[in-house]
């Protein structure tokens, strides 16, 4: 039989996660698993921009004809003066369309850059798992650098060792910023440099921005990204609304492509357009139209900034808090305060990661990553003493 042929696939891990934690009965259960922003009650509110916007919609929106496979252009060209800066389309060469969420643009890109040729791409680990997934389901191979030091910050060596070594028909993946799993970012120095290698070696820069205004603030968290745009001539930049509007289950994404000039452009996007209308078909308009009645209202935007300001405000508390912790038995939580966005990683073991989740009821990935937002000032002593027993 045809069916027999496939065999079983292993379970995502972080689903797993989310069942057991909520089959947990213990009221103090901590979840530091699921990769979505909470408040300090750990509720995952819709921004009230989001819920202005979407009243406009209800009022207003007249129709859910096809959009076509670029779906909401007002919303990617909205949202570009936020990504790229003061110049935007950098002279009219840069160009997007809307994805299905964040794991719509990166997928787009890395399946039009194999089309373009590259087969091997080059990306510091431990990264965001799906990277990795979306490379395999492609065929394209993935060629490993460490990205992160033992002191908990960048390893600059291995990125630059990867760019200057990358061959024409490959490409260096790098996150833009609020690096998932690690929270560990460039420096504006390490991103000066990454920048000149781009431009020296010719190697093709794919750059995956999933969580900006998390980290430090809009600007702040998109300025390495464009030293490197500026340096180059063409490059791909995968963009998540997913975090940054809360549009978790609405699936708002964009990508976009930098082109050294019109007719290279006209040319990519007529290829992304056909890969989109094969695999998607048309990208989920909701949400994208939200983000664009919001970016093109200035009293929404305000609305928005100062929420994704609150956001960013409470956990940057919730990495101090664990810094000024100093070390829970070997564990050396320092490091934490410099890092930025969602997460972090822990030096645990597995049986480390089961003995938290199964005497103390604390869940987080097996690999250590750590959701900060799963923190409050309630159950961050329960968290740093559960560590400090198990991590002795």
């Amino acid at each position: 039989m045809m069916l027999d042929r496939l065999s079983p696939q292993a379970p995502d891990a972080l689903l797993a996660l989310i069942r057991l934690h909520a089959a947990d009965p213990r009221e103090d259960k901590i979840d530091l698993g699921v990769g979505v922003y909470r408040t300090e009650t750990g509720a995952t509110p819709v921004f009230a921009a989001i819920k202005t916007a979407e009243q406009v919609l209800v009022d207003t929106q007249d129709s859910k004809s096809y959009l076509g496979p670029e779906g909401d252009m007002g919303f990617v060209n909205a949202l570009m003066p936020y990504i790229f800066g003061a110049d935007p389309t950098m002279g009219g060469r840069i160009s997007g369309m809307q994805t299905p969420g964040g794991t719509g643009a990166v997928r787009l890109a890395l399946a039009l850059a194999l089309k373009a040729g590259v087969k091997r791409v080059h990306m510091g680990v431990p990264s965001w798992p799906n990277h990795a997934q979306i490379l395999a389901d492609l065929g394209m191979e993935l060629a490993p650098f460490d990205h992160a030091n033992p002191d908990g910050t960048a390893n600059l060596d291995a990125v630059l060792a990867a760019i200057n070594g990358a061959s024409a028909d490959e490409a260096v993946l790098l996150h833009a910023c609020c690096h998932n799993p690690t929270g560990i970012d460039y420096t504006a120095e390490q991103w000066a440099a990454i920048a000149t290698a781009f431009a020296a070696s010719g190697t093709f820069p794919i750059i995956d921005s999933a969580y900006q205004g998390l980290g430090h603030g809009m600007e702040e968290d998109a300025a390495g990204m464009r030293a490197v745009l500026a340096a180059v001539p063409e490059a791909f930049i995968a963009y998540s609304c997913d975090k940054n509007f809360g549009q978790y289950r609405d699936r708002v994404g964009a990508f976009y492509v930098l082109a050294k000039e019109q007719g290279a452009l006209d040319t990519a996007f007529s290829n992304a357009n056909a890969l989109a209308r094969a695999g998607w078909s048309m990208p989920p308009d909701h949400g994208g139209a939200a983000v664009r009645i919001i970016l093109r209202d200035p009293d929404m935007t305000a609305q928005w900034l100062a929420e994704l300001d609150d956001m960013r405000a409470r956990m940057r508390g919730v990495r101090d808090a664990l810094a000024q912790a100093g070390t829970a038995g070997r564990i050396d939580l320092t490091p934490l305060a410099h890092q930025n966005g969602l997460f972090s990683m822990l030096p645990v073991t597995k049986d480390e990661v089961a003995t938290l989740r199964e005497e103390h009821g604390t869940y987080m990935a097996a690999s250590g990553r750590i959701n900060i937002a799963g923190l409050t000032p309630g159950n961050l002593p329960k968290f740093i003493a559960a560590l400090a027993a198990v991590a002795a």
